[in-house]
């Protein structure tokens, strides 16, 4: 019961065009078994003048006075009764492509929107290689099933069932001959499913693997080639490949060895079913066209029996498949009991002793963490790697979930405020930032596609990108590579700040994405952001202690808690971290620079 609802309950809605094409299935069925009559009653009634086992209208249909009349009439009627079968056969695909191929075109959607509302901590564990593979290969694999293979399983059933009727009123005792291996082939196709369903499973998994290492080398085959590392990622991928050839073996091994049999077994049936065909007709107790139709209808119960062992390994791997997409599907969406609230929000922030830790770790990332920011407050938020920085950016926008003290936003607990209402009000430019595989201005434009130009330029010229992009030889127009890879990683990150400038957003927040400009750039941006985003909260993530030393609040982690908060020029007096973080930073600065004045 369980397989019968993940398989139907992505057919809600459909099952009408299915019942349709089942219904043109089994007239279908019963008009091919009436083919080998034809045969029958040409030799027996029409050349022998024995009886006919044709029904009785057709038999009225194509009676005549002569022989010559009756060959014409019987040889026009079956012209006339196979395009009548075309007819049917076409409609009946039709009506099932159509029921297939909507079902799919639901259930990756479905999927999709699943992947969208997943949590953060979900995609941080996720492999892309493995998902891309669940919501495109395992969904077509449900497809091919539901229209192909479930298909044929009804049309086995039935025409089983109706070549065992035409052979029952033929001869009876011949017709339990020629059933002899039937129950054998199908025991053998269970025997089969039970190994071919784990084997499938694992040919899934690696299949997965060896995408996920294909998909993370072809996305940093930049990184590959600077560190000149093609062979180790060749070497890599030969291991994932090996296996999935391997694990894909066993399966055609697996494959070939019940195909044989059953090939060996449908041999046997043939055999028997001519030969004692061959001893009742010399007895007289079957007409020669009635031997012939026999062996017709023999093939039409055998062969079928036999695809039964390929119609339940495909049913193996559709299990497979719809248990690796109900993985996905039976994941807690972020959003199901997600709070209501959309309040207005104008950018005050307060942390009230925040304390956050990650499941699988022993101690906490962020310990008791309290500060307050002001609307139209630039706060630069800064610390060494690993100390939390931007673990409080994900708490502030519930990618992530504290589990102690409370984040305010204008006196109200972010829990009680809708998710999506919080990141639309938050923009977060990331220190690696994605652009699309568009022009310059789409990528730009994106965030505000009724956006006219005036307003895209103005926002490039705030980021400092405009200049850039001009002399582009393509202009605006010019095509972002996948991910950006044709522009230089400054460039990247401001154009994603001027992606985010084009929608207006109380609070804005950098996270370490002003780290590839340079100090001149980064400054001229921070000027033209504070006169154009006056009234906006900024949030600074960096690591550069001169893009913090203008903020209005300076606030320093360290392993997780605020060890220093204030001014730049108070830290300094406190000749604390962030002081000594000063000083390493100047004495680099000096010693680059002080060269250069020399040369001069």
């Amino acid at each position: 019961m369980r397989r019968f609802k993940q398989f139907t309950k992505w057919m809600k809605g459909f099952i009408r065009l299915y019942l349709m094409a089942v219904v043109i299935l089994i007239a279908l069925q019963y008009f091919r078994t009436l083919t080998p009559l034809f045969i029958q009653h040409i030799i027996d009634a029409v050349l022998n003048d024995q009886d006919s086992a044709l029904p009785n209208f057709i038999q009225t249909i194509v009676a005549a006075d002569t022989v010559q009349q009756q060959l014409f009439l019987v040889a026009v009627f079956s012209v006339g009764f196979t395009l009548f079968r075309v007819v049917l056969f076409f409609s009946h695909r039709f009506l099932l492509a159509h029921f297939a191929e909507n079902t799919a075109y639901r259930l990756r959607n479905a999927l999709y929107q699943r992947l969208q509302d997943l949590s953060f901590s979900y995609h941080s564990r996720a492999e892309t290689g493995d998902l891309i593979q669940r919501t495109t290969t395992d969904v077509e694999t449900y497809r091919v099933f539901i229209g192909d293979q479930l298909i044929e399983v009804l049309r086995m059933i039935f025409l089983i069932t109706f070549a065992v009727i035409q052979m029952s009123s033929m001869e009876s005792t011949l017709t339990l001959i020629s059933m002899a291996v039937a129950p054998i082939i199908f025991f053998s196709a269970f025997i089969y499913f039970t190994f071919v369903k784990r084997v499938f499973k694992r040919v899934e998994e690696a299949e997965g693997t060896m995408t996920t290492t294909l998909q993370e080398n072809v996305t940093g085959i930049r990184v590959v080639k600077a560190f000149a590392n093609e062979t180790f990622e060749i070497d890599k991928f030969d291991k994932t490949s090996t296996t999935f050839r391997d694990e894909n073996q066993r399966l055609i091994n697996l494959m070939a060895y019940y195909w044989s049999l059953s090939d060996f077994l449908i041999f046997i049936q043939f055999c028997l079913t001519a030969s004692f065909g061959i001893y009742f007709t010399i007895q007289g107790r079957m007409g020669p066209g009635e031997y012939i139709a026999f062996l017709a209808y023999v093939g039409m119960i055998v062969w079928p029996l036999r695809q039964m062992g390929r119609i339940i390994g495909d049913f193996g791997k559709t299990t497979v498949a719809l248990d690796r997409i109900d993985d996905i599907m039976n994941q807690p969406s972020e959003h199901e009991e997600d709070a209501k609230a959309s309040p207005p929000i104008s950018g005050h922030i307060e942390f009230d002793r925040v304390s956050f830790q990650f499941d699988d770790d022993d101690k906490p990332l962020l310990k008791n963490v309290s500060f307050k920011i002001d609307k139209g407050e630039t706060v630069a938020i800064v610390g060494k790697t690993g100390s939390g920085k931007s673990t409080l950016i994900n708490l502030l926008i519930r990618l992530l979930e504290n589990q102690e003290g409370q984040i305010l936003f204008d006196g109200q607990d972010i829990k009680t405020i809708n998710k999506r209402h919080l990141r639309k009000n938050v923009g977060i430019i990331l220190q690696e930032p994605f652009l699309y595989s568009k022009s310059v201005y789409e990528n730009i434009g994106i965030m505000n596609k009724k956006a006219d130009k005036d307003k895209v330029f103005n926002a490039a010229t705030i980021a400092r990108v405009h200049e850039d992009i001009i002399n582009f030889e393509a202009g605006y127009e010019t095509m972002v590579g996948e991910r950006g890879v044709t522009l230089s990683g400054g460039q990247k990150q401001r154009v994603a700040i001027a992606r985010m400038l084009l929608d207006d957003k109380p609070v804005l927040v950098f996270d370490d994405s002003l780290s590839a400009v340079d100090t001149e750039t980064d400054i001229k941006i921070r000027q033209a952001l504070n006169s154009y985003w006056k009234d906006t909260t900024v949030i600074l993530i960096t690591h550069r202690i001169i893009t913090a030393k203008e903020a209005d609040k300076i606030i320093v982690l360290d392993e997780g808690e605020i060890v220093e908060q204030g001014t730049h020029a108070s830290l300094l007096e406190q000749n604390g971290l962030y002081a000594e973080l000063w000083d390493i930073q100047s004495s680099l600065l000096r010693s680059t620079v002080a060269p250069d004045k020399e040369v001069g």
